[in-house]
């Protein structure tokens, strides 16, 4: 291949990777510049991308008229536990599953995969009389209970921690350590990078559930942000452009966390069961 043929491919790839960041971006970009704008203005065709007098009470209004930081504060605790119970069950039975020899372990870890195949739709109605029972209905803990722990987190776990080499577990055990010391001072810290990578997972999913919010909470105190959300969503009329506003204010804190541990989610991409 000749320099002129390297560069035309390099500048196809580019035009590619730039018509693809245009797509992407096109609808963020939308967003932004709506969230400004005047209901009338939202809706209007052709697109109007630039706010002919910018709209800031767009942004002010929806927490005078509606508890959205009640809102803020129900999903940050709702998505918050959520993620952490993940964590620590996912990445105990991940240990269990990898490091120790279970009559019947296979079978049993094959149930755990196959959840993955049932969505919740599908057990939204047991799981409701269940929690109806125990009256958790329109509670914390109806909430947060049934969504403590997933296949998924399992699995990555998993197949994580069989990376880890058995000499350092049969060295600790030498030393006189229990299965619990093991667990928390040897295996947890080698598995930083596939946390980092499952907590992300679980707090956006967490973060942006509906279904199972709307089914469990009947209070405008207890609701999450995207039930809250929902609400500018009328029968007759929408506010479109605030809507726009508290949906760009709600993708905050998942920009924060990744921001955070972004550096320990893609090194778990590269060095994690992802890729096997």
């Amino acid at each position: 291949m000749n320099i002129k043929s390297k560069y035309m491919l390099s500048g196809a790839r580019y035009l590619i990777l730039i018509i693809g960041a245009i797509v992407i971006l096109f609808p963020i970009i939308w967003a932004i510049s709506s969230s400004f704008k005047s209901n009338i203005e939202v809706l209007k065709i052709p697109v109007q991308w630039i706010p002919k007098e910018m709209k800031w009470e767009n942004y002010t209004t929806p927490f005078k008229e509606r508890p959205i930081a009640r809102y803020f504060l129900n999903s940050i605790v709702a998505a918050g536990f959520v993620t952490i119970s993940n964590l620590f069950f996912s990445s105990m039975a991940g240990y269990g599953f990898s490091k120790f020899n279970i009559p019947g372990k296979k079978w049993l870890f094959l149930f755990v995969l196959s959840t993955l195949m049932v969505p919740i739709q599908v057990i939204i109605v047991p799981l409701y009389l269940i929690i109806n029972n125990l009256g958790w209905i329109n509670s914390y803990q109806g909430l947060i209970v049934p969504l403590m722990v997933n296949g998924f987190g399992v699995f990555l776990m998993r197949q994580f921690i069989m990376g880890i080499p058995d000499e350092y577990m049969d060295a600790a055990r030498i030393d006189g350590s229990s299965e619990i010391a093991i667990f928390f001072r040897i295996v947890l810290p080698l598995s930083r990078q596939a946390l980092a990578a499952l907590g992300i997972f679980s707090f956006v999913a967490n973060w942006d559930e509906f279904l199972w919010p709307l089914v469990v909470i009947n209070s405008d105190k207890l609701s999450t942000l995207p039930l809250g959300i929902a609400k500018f969503q009328g029968t007759y009329s929408s506010q479109y452009n605030q809507l726009l506003a508290m949906s760009l204010l709600a993708t905050l804190p998942l920009l924060i966390v990744f921001v955070f541990i972004q550096r320990r989610f893609i090194e778990s991409l590269s060095l994690s069961g992802l890729k096997q």
